[in-house]
């Protein structure tokens, strides 16, 4: 079974490491993060991957073309402005069959994707997206009906669902995509709509890689031989 990686983003809030390689290339310990999501896949036994190049694509090709993971990569150029849903849509001709893993380049979680697989087999739908609880950004303060605190909470999960990645995507989705589609947008919202998008909840570890802050919590995790991603 096929994994798409979508690694083609500038990574402007990264602009500490992106201004000379692509996001997928800021390492985690010794190796970029995006050979960690790569491993989470091999772990399970998911073999095939098409990456989605665009912005300094050719750093990701000229590191993986001789690859130490034992699994077969597909680079596919699809452009330096092209957004998610084009990218995908773009690599359609390459999807040998009818399901298919899609993710992100800078998210990592302990997930199990055959648990994942057999979701979305239930579900029978077209689309399964991971949905995760996020930190908060802030810490949350409890208060009283006699407006007294009575709690602090540093930074606690939050009750809402947010997009995870790790999808897992049956053909039907590239009726839904143009090359100019945000995936995130129109695509999904008409998904929803036509009841064809399920969401996977995931209650482990799971860490997107937005910042420098977060860049600095996955290297402490890993210097600590601590990566809840790591399959063991």
């Amino acid at each position: 079974m096929q994994t798409v990686i979508l690694c083609g983003g500038k990574g402007t809030r990264l602009r500490e490491y992106t201004e000379t390689i692509p996001k997928p290339m800021v390492e985690i310990g010794s190796k970029p993060i995006l050979w960690h999501l790569m491993k989470i896949y091999a772990s399970h036994g998911f073999n095939e991957f098409i990456l989605c190049l665009g912005y300094k694509g050719e750093l990701i090709r000229d590191y993986f073309k001789n690859n130490d993971l034992g699994v077969k990569i597909t680079f596919v150029d699809t452009g330096q402005e092209t957004e998610t849903g084009g990218r995908i849509k773009k690599i359609e001709p390459h999807i040998k069959d009818n399901v298919f893993f899609a993710t992100y380049a800078d998210g990592l979680a302990d997930i199990d994707l055959n648990e994942l697989l057999e979701h979305h087999s239930k579900s029978k739908k077209i689309a399964t997206l991971t949905t995760v609880n996020p930190l908060s950004q802030f810490g949350v303060i409890e208060i009283d009906e006699n407006d007294t605190i009575i709690k602090f909470k540093e930074k606690p999960l939050l009750n809402q669902w947010i997009n995870g990645g790790f999808f897992v995507f049956s053909r039907g989705i590239f009726e839904y995509l143009k090359e100019d589609s945000v995936l995130e947008k129109e695509p999904f919202e008409r998904l929803a709509a036509d009841q064809q998008i399920s969401a996977f909840k995931l209650k482990k570890f799971w860490k997107c890689m937005d910042t420098f802050k977060d860049v600095q919590l996955l290297n402490e995790l890993s210097a600590k031989g601590d990566s809840p991603w790591t399959k063991k």
